[in-house]
């Protein structure tokens, strides 16, 4: 065996050495290569944090913007993209998704959204991430550049985190994690439908129950964490780690805030409430569909609101038709915070690209345009935390960046390339490649012709 080992050598030893050569290559293949400068130019700059910039240029160096305005050099060996007679505006900013936690609903592997258990504070978004996620692409072909990825899971449901819709790995990808915590808030009062089985008795059992388990989560996170500052002291025995408790404890510091969620206007009394109990200050609600009903409150404790879905039906058989339309108005006229978002969830990642088209709805029915455009821009990555980052077009920004050939909120606007993060990003998705190879399949002479 010996001698057989010995004659073989030889050849094992080349073998190795050709595939250690051909794994540094194929690693020096997939490096991400040093992002080059460039150059928008010609196009109408929209930064929306300030004024339009008729024939404008945009610099960007690494990943950050470093020039903007008009009359701007462009730099020696900059790759240069003419925009003339097209719109540069920031990238969306969507704050209310699963993208990139979920993919196949029957593959439970893929799906990160429904945990276990009433409690997992502990579930961190940005670990569970997945860049590679279908998604992703069709998202960002509308502009659509950051989304907040929300873990799912019982009524403590971990820590969102804003997230890139194109990069490698957790560390560029992330633009800001942990964003919040979020509480998902039971109904406080009965469902009364057909599907629903279970009696008004049930329901408010299974409500005080959820939100028992709500406050013991709190007031048992308090708990921990002074015992463990505690252990500072002289003499006081150390405790075990728990990773649910130790998740809390930058929210009971109020370093990141408790998002809840929450629609009808009994949920958010008693969430108001809970927060006045549990003196919690750094809140924001996602949903709030009856929010504009106790608006002057939600100003008063500068709370801010995620409006989660304008595109959508009365909630009740007595409202108006556009109820939900005129939700962001009414907050916007009252001063409350707002940003606008889809419903969220599974069914809704598949259509987060249409996140503009619930910002036009909020603008036809009431909402001035402006407010509308960055309702889905500078405000989401305001109230999220990340407003130095992203959110608008200005000097020491991320490079988050559209352009259009129109109005991006318009359906008819086509978004023609997109930035990430200082990146030009392809703008194909499995489903612009699955046009192509059906557009080119074979054809009958009867066949429509292309084009008709």
């Amino acid at each position: 065996m010996s001698r057989l080992f010995e004659s073989t050598r030889p050849a094992l030893v080349a073998a190795l050495l050709v595939s250690s050569l051909a794994f540094m290559l194929a690693s020096a293949a997939f490096t991400p290569a040093r992002a080059e400068v460039l150059a928008l130019t010609g196009g109408t700059v929209h930064p929306v944090s300030s004024p339009e910039i008729a024939n404008g240029t945009v610099i960007v160096e690494g990943s950050k913007i470093t020039a903007v305005g008009t009359g701007v050099a462009v730099p020696a060996g900059a790759h240069v993209v003419d925009c003339a007679g097209k719109h540069v505006y920031p990238g969306f900013v969507h704050a209310n998704t699963v993208l990139g936690l979920h993919e196949v609903a029957t593959i439970q592997g893929s799906d990160d959204t429904q945990e276990s258990g009433s409690l997992n504070p502990n579930q961190r978004a940005e670990v569970m991430y997945n860049p590679d996620s279908d998604f992703l692409p069709v998202t960002r072909l509308n502009g659509v550049t950051t989304v907040l990825s929300i873990p799912g899971g019982g009524s403590m449901r971990g820590t969102s985190a804003l997230m890139h819709l194109d990069g490698w790995t957790q560390e560029d990808i992330t633009v800001r994690a942990p964003v919040a915590l979020h509480v998902a808030w039971p109904n406080m009062t009965p469902v009364r439908a057909f599907f629903i089985l279970t009696s008004d008795e049930e329901q408010n059992k299974q409500r005080d129950e959820a939100i028992k388990v709500i406050t013991d989560a709190f007031d048992d996170a308090r708990a921990y964490s002074k015992a463990r500052d505690a252990e500072k002291g002289k003499d006081v025995p150390k405790h075990d780690d728990d990773v649910r408790w130790n998740a809390m404890r930058r929210v009971l510091n109020g370093e990141i805030p408790v998002v809840f969620h929450c629609d009808a206007l009994a949920q958010i009394r008693a969430v108001l409430k809970f927060c006045d109990q549990q003196k919690l200050t750094n809140v924001i609600l996602l949903g709030g569909y009856d929010s504009w009903r106790i608006a002057d409150e939600l100003k008063r404790r500068n709370i801010a609101v995620i409006v989660a879905g304008v595109l959508a039906t009365p909630n009740r058989g007595y409202e108006s038709y556009d109820e939900a339309f005129t939700v962001p108005a009414k907050l916007s006229k009252a001063g409350v915070r707002f940003a606008i978002a889809d419903e969220g969830g599974v069914f809704a990642a598949a259509n987060a690209r249409n996140l503009p088209h619930q910002a036009a709805m909020a603008a036809a029915f009431g909402l001035d345009r402006d407010e509308a455009l960055k309702a889905v821009t500078l405000y989401p990555a305001q109230i999220l935390g990340a407003g130095d980052k992203i959110g608008s077009i200005e000097v020491g920004k991320l490079a988050d960046l559209q352009v259009t050939d129109g109005d991006p909120l318009l359906v008819a606007t086509h978004c023609e390339q997109v930035v990430v993060n200082g990146k030009l990003v392809p703008m194909e998705s499995r489903q612009t490649r699955l046009f192509r190879k059906y557009d080119a399949r074979p054809r009958g002479p009867n066949a429509r012709k292309r084009g008709e």
